[in-house]
């Protein structure tokens, strides 16, 4: 529950920010006749981001167990692709999302309504999308049968929602460039049981072979039934009984992608230059520097 909860509330932080970052701007620069096109742009997005992830579960049970386990695999490993690249890019922009936004925003007031709409469902579009996919890859992976999982993605949103609209009052404040840097470093660990996870799909389907070869097998140790191993499952995608490949994916994932996410970000002259421009245009807009 614990790792689909981080999912939800990653993900959802993000596109909160984004409403928040777009709705703050407008209000403080006198343009709410814009905030309708906003919002409505928003409910679009957010509804394509439900029908997705709606045809996602439900179209597959349409399917034979071969082709699920194919679909699933496939779309896992997508899945895990996205979340990798959202990760290392809001690592990158976090620092200077604020002036990003309100660039693109102040384009569209100049072209109209349906700029507006557009520039909305586009922003929070994308990051609906995103998570509709993994969220979807990730609960079919820690499914226990149970609601467990989808209750820690909801309860991951609706805390996301909260925290934005405390960032969009002024109640609260934080770092964020470290709170999307340590979140980003849980979710590549969450990311690597679903990419194993994928694989172990596409050994089911008979696409990859291997599915016999298992590199350990301590279901006796850490039943999977019990408390302390449905935790593991729900966290890390544990699995007590891997195959070989499974193993080889998730080190090959992880170990790198952990070491090239948690490197500092380089301080040469290009670098401090980017910093001292965000600092400049936080200052201009009086925002708070450790947003």
């Amino acid at each position: 529950m614990f790792g689909n909860y981080l999912i939800g509330l990653r993900e959802g932080l993000e596109a909160s920010l984004v409403v928040c970052i777009l709705i703050a701007y407008l209000v403080k620069t006198g343009r709410r006749d814009a905030l309708k096109p906003i919002w409505t742009g928003i409910g679009v997005a957010v509804a394509l981001a439900l029908a997705f992830g709606a045809g996602l579960e439900f179209g597959s049970q349409e399917l034979t167990f071969e082709a699920q386990e194919l679909l699933g695999g496939s779309l896992s490993i997508l899945a895990v692709v996205l979340v990798t690249w959202m990760v290392f890019w809001m690592k990158k922009t976090a620092r200077h999302l604020r002036s990003e936004l309100h660039g693109r925003l102040d384009a569209a007031l100049a072209m109209g309504t349906g700029a507006l709409v557009a520039t909305a469902f586009l922003a929070v579009g994308r990051e609906g999308l995103e998570t509709a996919l993994f969220v979807w890859a990730s609960v079919r992976a820690s499914s226990d049968g149970s609601h467990a999982p989808l209750a820690g993605v909801v309860l991951g949103l609706l805390t996301a929602v909260l925290l934005g609209w405390l960032f969009y009052r002024g109640a609260l404040r934080i770092n964020l460039a470290k709170f999307f840097t340590w979140t980003g470093g849980m979710l590549v660990v969450v990311a690597a049981g679903v990419l194993a996870y994928g694989v172990h799909d596409l050994q089911e389907a008979r696409f990859l072979g291997g599915l016999a070869d298992k590199a350990f097998d301590v279901s006796a140790t850490i039943p999977p039934d019990s408390w302390y191993g449905t935790l593991l499952k729900g966290v890390f995608n544990f699995q007590p009984d891997p195959t070989v490949l499974q193993v080889t994916v998730w080190a090959l994932y992880l170990i790198p992608t952990l070491v090239l996410f948690l490197a500092p970000i380089g301080s040469g002259p290009s670098v401090r230059v980017e910093k001292q421009k965000a600092t400049d245009e936080k200052a201009e807009a009086g925002a708070d520097p450790a947003v």
